[in-house]
């Protein structure tokens, strides 16, 4: 049989956004392409005509219904730095608790679209439900649902309603226990077991040489955070472990988003209590001094890095972006070689990809 050229996507059920382009031998993937290059917004170019203030609701579009938070708090963590603004300790921890929030409803996400991937459609409904019940805290402190623009610079915009340390540790309580039957259903079940375990391995020496960052990371055995490294806000008080895979297989990848949401619920148990009184958010000066700095954070899926260089006007002179997903590619030719066809979407949905924020 010839060797057949297959275009996938984009507008995919699998690719999304993505297109690739796979050459088979029957049954056998010879060779991977991928074409990313259907989502560009300009976003590092329209921050430049914006004041800094301005920009972090533009910032909050590259990876806007997942996690925006892990956007939009590397940000204004590098506007900060190069102003040299120091922010209160309420504010501190309030921007923990809401980036743990968006984590865990990013990683549902993600274990959602793992669960009916294989055919779960039980997880879909679990996920999404219990996913609602953490946007919903969300919304009681931001008061927006997806994009919610509640870090800002100096500090963050409003203060936790009453009621809501009590309200959000009820629900992380019953999460808990919900996960327990996420494993039942999905983790250790021996028919997920069957379609992605052995599947997509990727080698921790392959995983550091390929730039791959975040829960993948983690789950080929590399026991790298920016929570843990290089400490931002106050995450160097709390206690948690960073989970790692022994395989660096799909399932690792699928199971890493499940044993990470367990972690985040420490945090927050961890930061609703020892949350301190006190103010919100400090003045800032309008504009940058002169510079040039570089700020990162672990957003949901991995590393999100902000390079700001200010020329002592009030808007910035360049804002590089260095995003998870984007990081993440080179992972799938790597392992879209020399494999069944069938493997592909089972690979592809286990590294939780964005396009949004690989081509902004």
């Amino acid at each position: 049989m010839p060797v057949m050229r297959l275009s996938m996507g984009p507008q995919h059920p699998v690719t999304s956004h993505f297109r690739f382009l796979v050459d088979v031998d029957g049954d056998e993937v010879l060779n991977f392409e991928w074409d990313v290059g259907y989502t560009h917004r300009g976003i590092e170019k329209l921050v430049e005509n914006r004041i800094y203030l301005q920009n972090i609701p533009v910032v909050e579009r590259i990876n806007s219904y997942c996690d925006a938070i892990g956007t939009t708090l590397g940000y204004v963590e590098v506007v900060e730095e190069l102003m040299g603004v120091e922010i209160p300790e309420r504010a501190k921890y309030l921007r923990v608790i809401v980036a743990e929030l968006n984590r865990i409803a990013s990683h549902l996400y993600a274990v959602c679209l793992v669960g009916i991937s294989a055919g779960f459609e039980t997880m879909l409904m679990w996920c999404i439900n219990e996913r609602e019940l953490i946007l919903d805290l969300l919304v009681q402190l931001s008061g927006q649902r997806i994009t919610y623009t509640y870090p800002t610079i100096g500090g963050v915009r409003w203060d936790m309603p009453d009621g809501f340390k009590e309200e959000a540790l009820k629900r992380l309580d019953y999460l808990e226990k919900r996960l327990e039957d996420y494993y039942k259903m999905m983790a250790w079940n021996r028919t997920f077991e069957m379609r992605f375990k052995n599947v997509g391995i990727l080698k921790p020496s392959d995983a550091i040489r390929l730039g791959i960052v975040g829960p993948n990371l983690r789950a080929s055995g590399v026991k790298a955070d920016v929570r843990k490294d290089e400490p931002y806000e106050v995450y160097d008080r709390f206690d948690f472990e960073v989970p790692i895979g022994k395989n660096g297989d799909c399932y690792d990848r699928a199971s890493m988003r499940l044993k990470e949401i367990e972690q985040s619920i420490v945090i927050l148990r961890q930061a609703l209590k020892e949350i301190p009184e006190g103010p919100l958010k400090v003045g800032t000066p309008p504009t940058a001094p002169k510079g040039e700095t570089y700020s990162r954070v672990e957003s949901a899926r991995g590393e999100f890095g902000y390079y700001l260089i200010s020329d002592g006007k009030s808007k910035p002179y360049r804002l590089k972006i260095s995003t998870p997903s984007f990081r993440n590619l080179p992972a799938l030719p790597h392992l879209c070689k020399n494999i069944p066809l069938g493997d592909i979407p089972v690979i592809f949905i286990t590294f939780d990809y964005i396009p949004l924020d690989v081509d902004r």
